[in-house]
This record gives structure tokens, C-alpha cells and sequence, in this order.
């Protein structure tokens, strides 16, 4: 028996007699605790840095110089310490075990996936071999996009217990739009990751298991214990899995696209967008970046409703630049889109998916300007929205008996959503940031009755389409060629004329109308982008309920001084004190540690108590930053900056005081 190779990657699967952990190289309870120190354990996710460079080890090619003692986060190597492999162990069998006792069967099978980070191979066979151990049936897909494998973990186990299909659950591991040295897992029992409440049932059992003073031995047996011939078993049916996860994705994206599961109504909505690339021809460009998105479903499906693609950066794990879909980033994909028009004009968007494809961002050709431009993460989330609700609206949703349609946000959207909400008649609905959050939220408001056909995070970009449960760029960009490509015929208005007509800006329609036009208008907003650095402060106070309690005074008395300064530019007279955690968002008052770990957002309004702008921070749940933002109505870049700026200073003059009590 050999190492086994991906079949249409040539990348390494695994080597089955190659076990992964040695007795004599266990580590010490120590040495686990002190790794173990710096996971980040949230319902978005487990994750830490997991490449252990050897001297000589590739870096990315982006990576600035590793300044002494720093843990080299750019790294490209696939060596895992032996530590963390036990580390990886212990979550396997946390989740296989919580599995066992949800679902009463002792032999449930799991899918599994991987993004296309180096370490996913190594953390994906200590996997395998302690599910093996444990009696249970692992199916790994090797790399797969996250939405993928979510949509055949939704179709599988949805199936009834006695089908030989069935699965129990999915394990997909990535750290998503981390560097890649990072890696972690994410586990559901459905189309999406676990709510809140599951994962924190899950992080319990985890935590203790790190408390058990055995776990490297008991890792180690279980690894020893798995058999070659059934792990080299589930390494070769890497194919058959995956090719399942291709059909179920294919299905489920045109449900997604067209909100129905039935094929005439899907057919009618695919038919009416090929009809309008047909009368405007349209190509959309993706810089795949060696995401797990390149082995996905993009191409088949966007040349299916007759628009045209080309793709760049396609080969699995060659990361040609930053991980991160945002800023600097995104320069790869408007120079391509510009090389792409050049040659042919119909490339007029371009899109950049992260490193495990369920959030994908955007860029266009502005035609007027003669060169490609970068969509802010924001105005991404806006678009989509505008899209979903337009196409509600032209089907009648909103003139039912009793109608009311909702979209779920977190607390960092920008009130932009608001603002496009309002002009259709639509509620807007905010939680803690999280994609769990807005799925459970979303989840919450449609049992009671609403439509909720689009939800997400417009702070982290990307959105969720109902049925869906996880950000997905093809939905992105589902939204957003509808808006283009669903024109006026006979009998139906377009959608972004009937947007204008409702926003009262018919003056701004034009036959030839592309997505510059569109995104000219939205509503204005000055909005931070929550990934430039200046939004990611790292703090020394861990209690973030004391770091708002330090910040509570020093706002209000800056507000009283600057209050005449916010009247005078902004028409600001008034602010509200409001705490998002979990599923909802709620006023507080003045006692800002209501809030705790969650987020904390100071809405300011106007005489007539209208929103217009909000200041925002809450503790990441995935890196160890504190996110801080500013949103203003009607402003410029200078307005944000100067609204970030008071909060930067706030939130650091609190951290000082917080750690100074």
C-alpha cells in the first residue's frame, strides 16, 4: 500500500500505513494545555494556527518577513506537531461521540471535507483513523467548497434512518478567510454549521476531553487502533463522495437561485436569465485564488443560464495572493477583469471566493470610467438584498393578506439595508454577529410567520439566500444577475427599474444599464470595511463586559461635547444604546456591559428619531482582535474616519482603564 493521490488533483489523500502519531513523541498535559491556549472555540468555528514549519518550508509569496518570535501565520507547510495532531484527535472524537449520543447510532456516518490549506490532509487523517476507531463511517470529499458539502449534508441527513445514504452530520475543516497556517473545523447535522446552543453543548464535551490528563494516550490508541485497509478504503472514495456532493450542490443551487424546489417554476426563472444574456451578453471572471471553490460547480452553473466565465488561479492551494476576499486581494481580480474586457467587452464582472468558498465578494467593469472597480463588502450585501427583495416584490410577496417580509442581519450591517428595506415595505432585523446567529434569527422569524427569503452578515460580505443556511457566492451572485439580466418584457417590468420606480429615481434608468448604474443607486453610506487593520485593535482586557462598562462613561461624556458637532453635520441629536447577543438585539440603556462578550452598538438618530448612523464594536469569535466600526448616512470618507477615529480612542482609553481597576 502507498501514499493515495486526489484523482483529479494529484494531491496527496494520505498514506494509510503511515500512521500519524507516535508513543514516544506524545505530548506532555503541559504542552497540550498550552496549545490548546490559543483555539478559538466559537459556533463560527474551531480554529489555530496547525502548520509547524520545518526550516526551508515555503511561504506564501505575499507574506511580509517574520519578524523574531512570531508564529509565521503565511506559512505553507503541511507539518502538524504532534501536539496538535492530538488536538485534532480530541475533535473528532468530541464530535463523533456527541454524534453517537444525538443520533443513537454507535455506526453514523460523517461526511467530511477539507478546504484547500496545506494542513487539511494531515488533520483529515487523524480524523478518519480515531472515527474508524470509534466504529464509525466516515465519507470524506477530500477539498470541497463549504456550501457544497453542506448541500449534501442537508440532502443526506434529511434521509430516513434505515436509507444506506443517510449521514448523520458533516465535519468540514478550514479556518475560511484566515492565513493559511490556520485551520480549524466547523460541524452541523444539517445544510449548515450547528446553532448556538449545540455548539456550545459540543465546545463543553471538548473542553473536557482537554482536561483529561490521558487524552495524548488515549488519542494515540485510537489512531494505532484504525485499520490500514479501512482507512486506504475511505481514502480511495474520495471520487464517489465527492461526485454525490456535485449532484446534490447542482440541485440545491437552483433551488437556492429560483426559491422554489419545483422545476417548472426553476426552469421558467433560469429560462427568462438566459433570455436576457441572450439579448445582452454577460461574462463574469473568477479568481478562484487555489480555493476549494475551483473544483466546485461555478462554471457548469453560470454557463447553464447562458452567461459566459473564465476563471484564474484555479489549481487547489495556489494562493496567489491573500486569502482574505477583501482589498488588496481583490486587485488580481480588476486587473483580470480588465484583461478580460479588453478582449471581450462582455466581461463586466469579476468575483473572488475565500479560501472555502462559502463568501465570495465582487468587482466591475465601470464602463463610464474605462477601468474596474473593487465593491465594498457592504455594498456586496446591499446589492444582493436589493435583488432578492425586487424579485419579491415583481412576484407579488408583499401584497399577500398578512405578508411580512424580514431580512436578517447582524449588528454591524450597515443601515444602508434599512434604507433599501423601507422602500419595499420590508422589516430588517439585526443579531450578534455570527453566521449561526442569522440563521437562527432568520430560522425564529419565519416560524412566526415571515418571509425571509435573504439574510447575512454585511459586515464580513456574502450573503445567505433561504433555503440555504451558509454564504455562498454563487447565491451572490445569483442576486446580482438577476437585477441584470431579468430586463423589462412584455408584460413584466426589470427588476432595477422597478427599484428605481418604487426608490423614486426613475430619472436614472437607462436601457444599456450595467451594475455601476445600480450600485449608484443605493442608498449613500459611509461605511468602515471591518478587514482594514484600523478596525482590528488588539486590546489586553479579555472581559469584554468590563471593557464596555470602562467605555460607558467616556462615551457619554464625549458625546455631551461633541454633540453639537454631530447636530451640525450629520443632524445627529440622539443615541441608543444597543446589545446584540445570539439571536437578538436589544436597548440597554446606559449599562453597556449588558452586553458581555456580545456586540454594542450606538445607534444615533435625528430630532424626528430616525437612524442615521451607529458606532460598533464587539471580540471576535474566530481571531483574537476587537472589531470596531463606524456607519454614517449621506457621508464621506472623511465623516467615517472621523467618526472611527472618537472610537478607536474611546475603546483604547477603556482598555486602559479596564485594566487599570
Amino acid at each position: 500500500m502507498a501514499l493515495i493521490t486526489h484523482p483529479v488533483t494529484n494531491l496527496s489523500v494520505g498514506d494509510p500505513e503511515l500512521v500519524p502519531l507516535e508513543l514516544k513523541k506524545l505530548p506532555t498535559p503541559g504542552l497540550l494545555a498550552e496549545a490548546a491556549s490559543s483555539l478559538i472555540l466559537s459556533a463560527s468555528g474551531w480554529r489555530k494556527v496547525f502548520a509547524s514549519p520545518l526550516p526551508g518550508d515555503p511561504r506564501a509569496s505575499w507574506a511580509a518577513p517574520l519578524a523574531p518570535g512570531k508564529v509565521d501565520e503565511d506559512s505553507l507547510s503541511a507539518q502538524v506537531s504532534p501536539t496538535d495532531l492530538v488536538l485534532a484527535g480530541a475533535m473528532a472524537l468530541a464530535f463523533g461521540d456527541w454524534i453517537v449520543q444525538r443520533s443513537g447510532r454507535r455506526d453514523a456516518a460523517i461526511l467530511l471535507g477539507i478546504d484547500s490549506r496545506p494542513t487539511g490532509p494531515t488533520l483529515a487523517d487523524i480524523m478518519v483513523r480515531v472515527w474508524l476507531a470509534r466504529g464509525l463511517r466516515p465519507r470524506y470529499l477530500s477539498i470541497v467548497a463549504a456550501p457544497e458539502v453542506m448541500a449534501y449534508s442537508r440532502q443526506v441527513t434529511g434521509l430516513p434512518p434505515d436509507n444506506a445514504e443517510r449521514a448523520e452530520g458533516f465535519c468540514y475543516i478550514s479556518a475560511s478567510h484566515n492565513p493559511p497556517a490556520h485551520n480549524g473545523v466547523k460541524f452541523g447535522t444539517g445544510g449548515g454549521v450547528l446553532p448556538g446552543s449545540e455548539a456550545k453543548e459540543l465546545i463543553a464535551t471538548y473542553r473536557t476531553l482537554l482536561a483529561d490528563p490521558e487524552l495524548g494516550k488515549r488519542i494515540f490508541l485510537l489512531v494505532d487502533e484504525a485499520e490500514a485497509d479501512s482507512v486506504a478504503s475511505v481514502f480511495t472514495d474520495v471520487r464517489n463522495w465527492k461526485r454525490r456532493a456535485v449532484s446534490a450542490y447542482t440541485l440545491f443551487a437552483r433551488e437556492v437561485a429560483s426559491g422554489s424546489a419545483e422545476h417548472a417554476t426553476q426552469e421558467a426563472l433560469f429560462d427568462a436569465m438566459e433570455a436576457g444574456a441572450r439579448a445582452r451578453p454577460l461574462g463574469v471572471m473568477a479568481d478562484f485564488n487555489g480555493s476549494a471553490r475551483s473544483l466546485s460547480i461555478d462554471e457548469d452553473f453560470l454557463s447553464g443560464i447562458g452567461v459566459k466565465f473564465a476563471g484564474l488561479n484555479a489549481t487547489p492551494g495556489g494562493f496567489a495572493h491573500r486569502i482574505v476576499p477583501e482589498g488588496a486581494s481583490l486587485d488580481t481580480a480588476r486587473k483580470a477583469l480588465e484583461a478580460a474586457y479588453a478582449a471581450d467587452p462582455d466581461y463586466l464582472v469579476g468575483y473572488l471566493p475565500d479560501c472555502d468558498g462559502d463568501r465570495g465578494n465582487l468587482v466591475h467593469f465601470d464602463g463610464r470610467a474605462g477601468f474596474a472597480r473593487v465593491i465594498e463588502a457592504q455594498e456586496v450585501f446591499a446589492v444582493a438584498v436589493l435583488g432578492e427583495l425586487a424579485l419579491l416584490a415583481r412576484s407579488g410577496a408583499f401584497a399577500l393578506p398578512g405578508a411580512r417580509v424580514a431580512v436578517a442581519v447582524n449588528d454591524g450591517t450597515s443601515l444602508r439595508i434599512e434604507a433599501i428595506a423601507s422602500v419595499f415595505g420590508a422589516e430588517v432585523l439585526r443579531c450578534e454577529t455570527g453566521e449561526a446567529n442569522v440563521v437562527g434569527l432568520a430560522s425564529a422569524l419565519r416560524a412566526g410567520g415571515a418571509i425571509v427569503r435573504i439574510l447575512g452578515e454585511g459586515s464580513n460580505g456574502g450573503n445567505i439566500t433561504h433555503p440555504s443556511e451558509v454564504r455562498d457566492p454563487l447565491s451572490t451572485l445569483g442576486s446580482v444577475l438577476k437585477l441584470l439580466l431579468l430586463r423589462d418584457t412584455d408584460g413584466q417590468e426589470g427588476l432595477f427599474r422597478l427599484w428605481l420606480r418604487l426608490s423614486k429615481q426613475e430619472d436614472r434608468y437607462r436601457e444599456d444599464f450595467d451594475l455601476g448604474d445600480i450600485l449608484d443607486s443605493l442608498p449613500r453610506f459611509a461605511t468602515t470595511s471591518v478587514f482594514e487593520e484600523r478596525a482590528a485593535l488588539r486590546i489586553a482586557t479579555s472581559d469584554h463586559a468590563a471593557l464596555k462598562a470602562a467605555y460607558q462613561p467616556l462615551f457619554v461624556a464625549g458625546w455631551e461635547k461633541r454633540r453639537p458637532e454631530f447636530e451640525k453635520r450629520f443632524g445627529i441629536v440622539a443615541f441608543e444604546a444597543l446589545a446584540s447577543q445570539g439571536t437578538g438585539e436589544s436597548s440597554v440603556g446606559l449599562d453597556f456591559a449588558a452586553s458581555g462578550q456580545g456586540g454594542l452598538r450606538l445607534l444615533f438618530k435625528n430630532s424626528a428619531g430616525k437612524p442615521k448612523g451607529f458606532l460598533w464594536m464587539r471580540g471576535s469569535g474566530t481571531e483574537p482582535v476587537f472589531r470596531i466600526m463606524a456607519d454614517i448616512e449621506g457621508g464621506r470618507g472623511m465623516d467615517e474616519e472621523w467618526l472611527l477615529g472618537w472610537q478607536t480612542e474611546l475603546v483604547r482609553a477603556a482598555d486602559a482603564e479596564a485594566q487599570a481597576r
